[in-house]
């Protein structure tokens, strides 16, 4: 086979005449003509093999449109799909492209897109439920992604079926941070001249963002099961233990360095041998796994409650106690702010300066507390001083945490808005101004555009002109999201 064919300027018509020639001197058997790239030969070659026709072929249907509703819901890319909706779905719309999202298979889950591109699509295939693995329907980007684990971009004639040859696509795989294994892929895909020469890029971040976004919600399961379980290593002394998640992940052991990072669970067995030779018993927790020396039996305490806090974004305070929603009005969302944020407690005299500065007195904070302990549970709130005895998962907490880390994307996917919007609290307001501030910062000094158009976008930094004025100097001018971001700038300046 010849030399790889080159790619004639960026003229996306001229390149696709040009694999039109190398795609029938392949096929014709032509020795000497030119070759395709590495990438697309290998994957012409798992293709053929799989006895896809070049001329004649359609990808299967595998979901009938009435059992996709359970299979979305089942997916763990149904969690991201909002990010990748809001990151591409616009600019799919926009510029001609669909926007699809498969499972590891290569099966088609979701599709956005402009609409009477959909009705072009739906003629071909490109619609939830078909498969579009490279066995199913030869080179696509979907099914090459997948294939070779990076992203790819299939233009015209480098796919395998003729159907496809007036289609470019761009598509990039997503990972499952615990495992590292593919969940599954995102892609656009449009009419010849609407490849553009950012798109890889833009679907490989987006990508990118949605791992990241498992990656936050992985580390707050974590860090959960974490606090509500180290009481059972504890109790072991100094004999050999582990918390482990459910598919075998190492959190927490000891002796240090004597446990494995992960552990194959077998299934319904209550025993293991680790690959050093030494038995351990498997004991079930609520997320998660015990495991620990046969030789000192461990009777495992009740984990405490789980109160969840969701304070930052649209004004409304939002909290769970375990599974159960709790109804919060402003005031008991701002005490269980102040004692969320100092764990070890405080004093009547503490909480009502917090909450009301130097005309706080100690009578209306006892009052505030009563009400908040029938709401959540007198075992819960502890007196003197006052503290939460539950297991709490704040947003506040996380977005902390993460800007002490260093963890920028992390705290920006934690933190849709502004905490607690309305609440004038003192300790609400200083709060407030040091999380918006710290993001804001940390954001600005990674000069990462994909980092700065989240946060022009999010209630943080959607009308912070300085964000957009950074965002637009770093923007490419061929950017697709270019214009939004400078139509929402001058109406930050008109207003």
């Amino acid at each position: 086979m010849g030399r790889p064919a080159r790619d004639p300027g960026t003229d996306p018509a001229a390149h696709a005449r040009v694999l039109t020639g190398v795609f029938d001197a392949v096929l014709s058997g032509d020795e000497h003509g030119p070759a395709p790239r590495p990438v697309v030969s290998a994957s012409w070659q798992r293709s053929l093999a799989a006895h896809v026709d070049p001329e004649h072929r359609t990808p299967p249907v595998v979901y009938a449109e009435d059992e996709l509703a359970a299979v979305r819901d089942a997916h763990p890319l149904a969690e991201v799909l909002p990010l990748l909706r809001g990151t591409l779905a616009s600019i799919a719309d926009e510029a001609m492209h669909v926007m699809l999202v498969t499972d590891a298979a290569g099966n088609v889950l979701w599709r956005d897109g402009a609409a009477k591109l959909l009705v072009r699509a739906d003629g071909v295939g490109l619609f939830p439920g078909t498969n579009w693995s490279e066995a199913a329907i030869g080179t696509n980007a979907m099914g090459t992604t997948l294939a070779v684990d990076a992203p790819v971009q299939i233009h015209s004639a480098e796919h395998l079926v003729r159907t496809y040859h007036s289609w470019t696509c761009v598509a990039a795989p997503v990972h499952d941070p615990d495992t590292g294994a593919i969940l599954g892929a995102v892609d656009v895909s449009g009419p010849l001249h609407t490849v553009h020469p950012a798109l890889v890029q833009l679907v490989a971040a987006t990508a990118q963002l949605a791992e990241h976004h498992l990656r936050v919600k992985l580390a707050i399961a974590d860090e959960r099961l974490r606090m509500e379980n180290m009481g059972h290593l504890t109790r072991l002394g100094p004999a050999a233990g582990a918390l482990v998640t459910r598919s075998g992940r190492l959190l927490a052991g000891q002796p240090y360095g004597w446990w494995p990072e992960r552990v194959a669970l077998p299934p319904a067995q209550d025993r293991l041998v680790l690959d050093n030779g030494a038995e351990v018993v498997v004991e079930p927790l609520a997320d998660g796994w015990l495991l620990r020396s046969p030789a000192r039996p461990v009777r495992l305490a009740p984990a405490p409650p789980t109160l969840t806090l969701r304070f930052l974004g649209d004004g409304l305070p939002r909290a769970r106690l375990d599974d159960r929603p709790l109804p919060l009005t402003l005031r008991p969302a701002e005490v269980l702010t102040a004692l969320a944020v100092h764990p070890d407690g405080l004093t009547g005299e503490q909480l009502a300066l917090l909450l009301y500065g130097d005309r706080g007195n100690q009578t209306t904070v006892r009052g505030e507390v009563h009400r908040l302990r029938q709401l959540i549970g007198a075992d819960l709130l502890m007196t003197r001083p006052y503290r939460l005895a539950a297991t709490v998962d704040s947003d506040v907490l996380a977005v902390r945490r993460a800007l002490t880390d260093g963890r920028v994307a992390d705290a920006l996917a934690a933190s849709p808005g502004l905490l607690l919007p309305r609440s004038e609290a003192p300790l609400v307001r200083g709060l407030r101004e040091e999380l918006a501030g710290g993001l804001r910062r940390a954001v600005l000094d990674t000069g990462d555009v994909d980092l700065l158009h989240r946060l022009a976008g999010s209630g943080v930094g959607a009308d912070d002109l300085a964000v957009h004025d950074r965002l637009l100097e770093l923007l490419p001018a061929g950017d697709a999201r270019r214009g939004a971001v400078l139509a929402h700038r001058d109406r930050l300046l008109a207003g």
